[in-house]
Order: structure tokens, then C-alpha cells, then sequence
């Protein structure tokens, strides 16, 4: 019965998407109670998930009770099971985060439990096509969550996002097309079958080129990433913690599917080229994304940036597929969604309380706002990838895997990569605190009010919200909760913590590694 837990990870969020507006008739405050009792009971079956398959099960679920590969298939795996864990510990961080955070919209909240809805449908779908659905369901989601912000930049960054997006979908399913042409199947592990044999045929190559470019677009690899910088900076910052933690973290699970589960390490030796091609694609990634944050004055923009260089490392991992590299990539994909959904939030938090939102802002906050810029701190350390960190961690395992494929670029490439991340994070950890006392201060009360900011004390169901990164002009100065600053102290201790459970990984992963590396 434990399997069941697979088609509930789904269902109840999307069904519970219903609820918030459904209630708006009545009133419009109640979202957020809905959400939370549902991001707990994913929490919860998340935990089933994880426990079964730590304990060496790999829970299948045949939809309708129709066996594949005719019937849908929901798969729980060594693979599958952290990213479901992650979705459900940041969703239920990023509701803990909304309560003093805002917004408290229903249509708000009914959008946030659509998007864990498709989410955890990519994660755990077996079959090729309803990953698709559940890309689109995600992608329609974000794009709502992104709009939602109510300013013209954030409307235009919901709508370069819906394009590219739409974009990226379709190259994913002329992909997914190509496949089921040369197989006559949709379910992953009967094409990962049939596909034997003819791995140099045209439409295998053809489908393996579109699914990676449209799944890349997705992710947000360069030069595909042109949607992220803009909606990470432009969405409210309480929508920007839960994607940038979430979004393309699980567009990249869904790449280490399709390579790994769909395609097979066979294919990568019948077809060489298009290991290196996945390589080049991911190492370019690395090297733009880090010299592009390098130069940013604005935090959030930085942090898109940075996950555009992270996630080229991720899909750098899985595209060596080794066992080392492949452990690696879990990791930090695990990690990164940690760090970078800390990271944002923390960066929402001084937005609030000291209406800093660019590198020069942050002078001196680490007097000011101790807890939160120890924060900061530790999770730009972590992802620099200092020990005892998981961002050290991921990226061990990264390195080791690529010496040991003998593919010494990309081993160089991850050492370039740490070194452009410290240039970012030792900016940051500069300002906050080793700027000179005379430094410009951020903005005051007494500033925010002179431009026109709102007080804590304003009226409506967002005005204890942070202001929203579209408030460069007026930057707005609100209080926040202990809740807030508890919700980020305990992703700064998790980052930390997990850099200390290896054994712990490689005893989750084992079962699925020793089917992909027989």
C-alpha cells in the first residue's frame, strides 16, 4: 500500500488548488490555511516515499490499475525520491515564509498547490508524455505566479516566460514524438528497452536533441536561460524563493531521467557526440552563467545567475554518468534547490527590513541584521562550496566522477566554477561586513517614508508583505516575522547538516545506480 502514497503526491495538491477559490465567495484570507495543511501532508507522504525507498524499495503504481506499458506509470526511486522530498520541504517552508511574507491571496495559494502538483508529477511519472503534462501544468503555474506580482515588469517577465517556455515544450514533445515513432511506446523503462540497438538511428538521435535543448530551455542553461534573470527579479520575492528553489531543479531531475532511465549510459557509448554535445552545452553553462553573476550589482539578478552556472554543473554530472558524477548531481541538485530557496528568501527578508536590494545596499547589514546575513554567510559559502557544506559535497562527487571518466575540461571547469562563485559571494560577504563605516546606509523608516513607502501599519491583505522587487524606486520598509527568520536559520543548518550524511546518499542511491551501472 505504500505506493499509493505516489498518485496522492499529485492528487492532493491538485484537487486542494480548487479549495482557495472555491472559498473566495465567502472570503479571501483562507489560502493560506489550505496550503499549509496540504504542504503537511505532503511533507508526510513525502517521508513515506523517502523511508520505502532508503529502505531499498522501488515503488511502482499503476494508475487505474492498468500495468505498463499500457497504463500510466508512477515511479519512486533512488532518483525520484529526493527531489519529491525537497519539493515537499520547501513548499512547506516557502507557506511557513507567506504567512507574515505575503501574499495571502487565494488565487495565490491555488496557484502555489497546482505548481507542487505538477511538480511532483514530473518527478514520479514513468512515462515520457505525462512528464510533458505536467511540464506544461508547472510552466502554466509559474507563469501565473510570476504575473501575479501586478507591475509591468513582472507581466512582461511572465510573458517572456510563457513564450520561452512554451517554446522549450514544444521541442520536448517533437522529442518525446520522435521517440514513440521509433518505438511505439511512451513508458520510460520499455523504451529504455526498445531503443536498444538502434541508438544511431536519425529519429533516436533527433529525439534525444530535442527532449535535452527543450528541457535545457527549461532548466534555464545558457544561451536558453534569457526567462530566469528577469522572472527571479521581477516576481515577488516570496514567489521568487519557491521557483528558483524548485523549478529548474526539477527540469534538471527530469534531463538525469531521460539520460539515465530513457537513454541509457549505452547510448553515450554507441553515440559519443552526444555526451560531449550534453557537455559542452552544460560546461558553456557553468563558465557564462558565473561570469555573468560575477558582474551584477543587483542580489536577485546575481542569484539567477548563479543558477544558471549551477545547473550547467548538475547537468554536467549527469551527462559524464558515472556512478560518482551521477551521486553528485543528486546531491547538488538537492543542495542547490536548499541554498538558492535560502539564499532568495534571506534576500527578501533585508529587502523588507532595510530595503536592500543590490550589492551596495548591503553594506554593513551584517551588524545591522546579524542572524540574517550569518545566513547569507553560510549559504554563500556552502555554495561556494566550502565543507562541511552539501555544496561541497555535490560537487566533490562531481569532481571525482569527471577525473575518474578521465574528462579532465570538465574537472577544470568545476574548479573555474567555484572560483567565480567565491568572486560573487566574497562581494557580498565584503559589503556586509567589511564596507567601510562611512558607507552609504541602506534605506531607513524615515527614508521609505520620504519616498512615498508604505508603513507595517498600512491596511490590506498584503501590506505586511516585503515589498516586491519591483519597489526599486520606492523601497518600502515592513517588519517580518521570527518565522521568516526562523524559516531561513533552519535551510542555513540543513545546508550544513546534510554535508555530514554521505553515507546517507550513497545508501539512497545505491539501488538506482546499480541499475543504471549494472
Amino acid at each position: 500500500m505504500t505506493d499509493l502514497a505516489l498518485p496522492l503526491l499529485i492528487a492532493v495538491p491538485i484537487l486542494a488548488a480548487v479549495a482557495p477559490l472555491l472559498l473566495s465567495v465567502r472570503t479571501s484570507q483562507t489560502g493560506w490555511y489550505v496550503a499549509a495543511v496540504t504542504t503537511v501532508i505532503e511533507a508526510a507522504l513525502a517521508t513515506v516515499v523517502l523511508s520505502a525507498v532508503y529502505g531499498g524499495e522501488r515503488l511502482v503504481h499503476a494508475v487505474g490499475g492498468y500495468p505498463a506499458p499500457y497504463g500510466i506509470e508512477l515511479v519512486g526511486d533512488g532518483l525520484s525520491a529526493p527531489v519529491v522530498a525537497l519539493i515537499a520541504v520547501v513548499s512547506v517552508g516557502v507557506v511557513a515564509f507567506a504567512y507574515t511574507g505575503g501574499p495571502r491571496r487565494n488565487s495565490f495559494y491555488s496557484a502555489f498547490l497546482l505548481l507542487v502538483g505538477g511538480l511532483m508529477g514530473v518527478s514520479v511519472t514513468g512515462d515520457l508524455f505525462n512528464m510533458f503534462v505536467f511540464l506544461e501544468i508547472t510552466g502554466l503555474a509559474t507563469y501565473a505566479l510570476v504575473a501575479a506580482d501586478r507591475s509591468d515588469r513582472s507581466a512582461v517577465a511572465a510573458l517572456k516566460y510563457l513564450i520561452l517556455g512554451t517554446m522549450g515544450a514544444s521541442f520536448f514533445i517533437i522529442g518525446v514524438g520522435y521517440a514513440f515513432i521509433s518505438t511505439g511506446t511512451l513508458n520510460m523503462v520499455d523504451l529504455s528497452s526498445r531503443l536498444a540497438g538502434q541508438y544511431t538511428a536519425r529519429p533516436v538521435l533527433a529525439s534525444f536533441a530535442f527532449i535535452v535543448v527543450g528541457l535545457g530551455l527549461k532548466a534555464a542553461l545558457f544561451p536558453l536561460h534569457t526567462w530566469q534573470p528577469d522572472a527571479y527579479t521581477y516576481a515577488s520575492d516570496t514567489v521568487t524563493t519557491f521557483i528558483s528553489a524548485l523549478v529548474s531543479t526539477v527540469a534538471a531531475y527530469a534531463i538525469a531521467r531521460v539520460i539515465l532511465t530513457v537513454f541509457t549510459v549505452a547510448f553515450f557509448e554507441a553515440a559519443p557526440l552526444a555526451r560531449w554535445a550534453v557537455l559542452t552545452f552544460a560546461t558553456v553553462s557553468i563558465l557564462a552563467g558565473g561570469l555573468l553573476a560575477v558582474v551584477q550589482s543587483e542580489v536577485k539578478r546575481m542569484f539567477a545567475y548563479s543558477s544558471v552556472s549551477q545547473f550547467g554543473l548538475v547537468i554536467a554530472a549527469f551527462a559524464l554518468a558515472t556512478p560518482d558524477s551521477v551521486l553528485g548531481g543528486v546531491v547538488h541538485l538537492v543542495g542547490h534547490g536548499l541554498m538558492k530557496g535560502g539564499l532568495f528568501a534571506a534576500a527578501a527578508i533585508l529587502a523588507a527590513t532595510h530595503g536592500a536590494r543590490t550589492v551596495d545596499d548591503y553594506a554593513r547589514l551584517g551588524y545591522r541584521s546579524p542572524v540574517v546575513a550569518g545566513v547569507v554567510a553560510v549559504l554563500g559559502l556552502a555554495l561556494v562550496g566550502i565543507p562541511p557544506s552539501i555544496g561541497f559535497l555535490g560537487k566533490y562527487y562531481i569532481a571525482v566522477g569527471a577525473v575518474r571518466a578521465g574528462a579532465w575540461p570538465v574537472a577544470l571547469v568545476v574548479f573555474l566554477s567555484t572560483l567565480l562563485t567565491l568572486a560573487y559571494v566574497a562581494r557580498l560577504l565584503e559589503r556586509l561586513y567589511f564596507a567601510s563605516p562611512d558607507a552609504a546606509p541602506a534605506p531607513s523608516l524615515d527614508a521609505a517614508l520620504a519616498d512615498g513607502g508604505e508603513t507595517e501599519g498600512e491596511s490590506g491583505a498584503d501590506a505586511a508583505a516585503p515589498a516586491s522587487s519591483n519597489a526599486g524606486d520606492t523601497r518600502t520598509v515592513r517588519s517580518v516575522s521570527v518565522g521568516m527568520i526562523a524559516v531561513v536559520g533552519l535551510a542555513a543548518v540543513a545546508v550544513v547538516a546534510l554535508g555530514f550524511v554521505s553515507p546517507g546518499f550513497e545508501t539512497l542511491l545505491e539501488p538506482f545506480l546499480g541499475g543504471v551501472f549494472p
